[in-house]
């Protein structure tokens, strides 16, 4: 399937050069602002967390490689409505990385679990973007009763297994471990960066941004992280999740190595199957990113989700 060998380097390429609701929220039964509680960061060494706005609690995860700044014009859009809760993981675009990097993506998933409960956080809609999104995933499969609506990005519940439907978590083991040892040798060059990522964003400057944060990324880290992602299934896990789901996804990049709409959305179809209330919508002309590449489809995808959503929970 040419699309599926070309989305996994693609996904190979992000992690080393890096992963609404005003009018329509407008017209639901405005929201009381939530009270912040005193964050302790020691507790979550794995991230850190931005917050602003208010509103019913919003947690907004970055892809590989990103900050938090990668949701900006995202939470501008979000703030008015919500208590934007701006995730950054340890290690990349520029973050501190933690001194142990061993089952990575697990302690995250452990550590928003429990900082999502110290901010005594009710249901907060989860918005993630590829790793983000597989992060808003597995938050919600292991406490279904912790979480609120997702807003899935261009994400995948076991992205090792795009060409192959069969692979298990166990035999994709050697290609992961192939993929963190190549990676861990350190970083690119910015043209190489670049080069990567013009195939996940298509507005020159935002692939210029995305490439410098991979190249700030901490090498370890994102090996890990990519190991992680690689051999963690959750295909079966995401029927325990009780919320609705929202799954956007983008093809317009592989169509030149002949993937279709039809095709891309069967992938989608196919990993989701066990999802008990998900929607899939598909981006036209999108790549990777699609909060910058299809901004305008994106919050209106988003928003009528929310609004959806908030009228469903009253």
């Amino acid at each position: 399937m040419n699309f599926a060998a070309t989305l996994r380097p693609a996904l190979a390429a992000m992690l080393l050069a890096a992963a609404p609701l005003t009018a329509a929220l407008a017209a639901a039964s405005p929201v009381s602002a939530t009270a912040l509680i005193a964050d302790d960061a020691a507790a979550h060494p794995g991230f850190t967390v931005k917050v602003t706005g208010k509103g019913r609690p919003m947690l907004l995860i970055p892809g590989l490689t990103c900050p938090g700044a990668v949701w900006d014009e995202t939470v501008a859009h979000y703030q008015k409505q919500y208590q934007c809760h701006i995730v950054s993981l340890s290690g990349f675009g520029g973050q501190p990385a933690t001194a142990n990097t061993t089952a990575f993506l697990q302690g995250v998933c452990d550590q928003l679990l429990v900082y999502i409960k110290a901010q005594k956080m009710s249901k907060p809609v989860i918005i993630g973007h590829s790793l983000g999104g597989f992060m808003a995933l597995w938050l919600s499969a292991t406490q279904p009763e912790t979480v609120g609506p997702l807003v899935i990005v261009d994400s995948l519940p076991f992205m090792a297994a795009i060409q192959n439907p069969s692979l298990t978590a166990e035999a994709a083991k050697p290609m992961a471990e192939g993929m963190h040892q190549q990676m861990s040798k350190g970083r690119m060059t910015m043209a190489t960066q670049r080069q990567m990522v013009s195939s996940l964003v298509t507005d020159t400057a935002r692939v210029t941004q995305v490439a410098r944060w991979g190249l700030a990324s901490d090498a370890a880290t994102v090996a890990q992280a990519m190991y992680d992602l690689m051999t963690t299934d959750l295909r079966q896990d995401i029927a325990r999740i009780q919320q609705p789901v929202l799954v956007l996804g983008a093809w317009a990049a592989y169509q030149q190595y002949g993937s279709t709409l039809e095709s891309t959305r069967a992938i989608f179809a196919s990993q989701y199957a066990k999802l008990p209330q998900h929607h899939i919508e598909m981006s036209q002309a999108g790549r990777h990113f699609l909060m910058y590449d299809d901004q305008q489809w994106f919050f209106a995808q988003a928003d009528a989700f929310l609004k959806q959503s908030t009228v469903a929970k009253k």
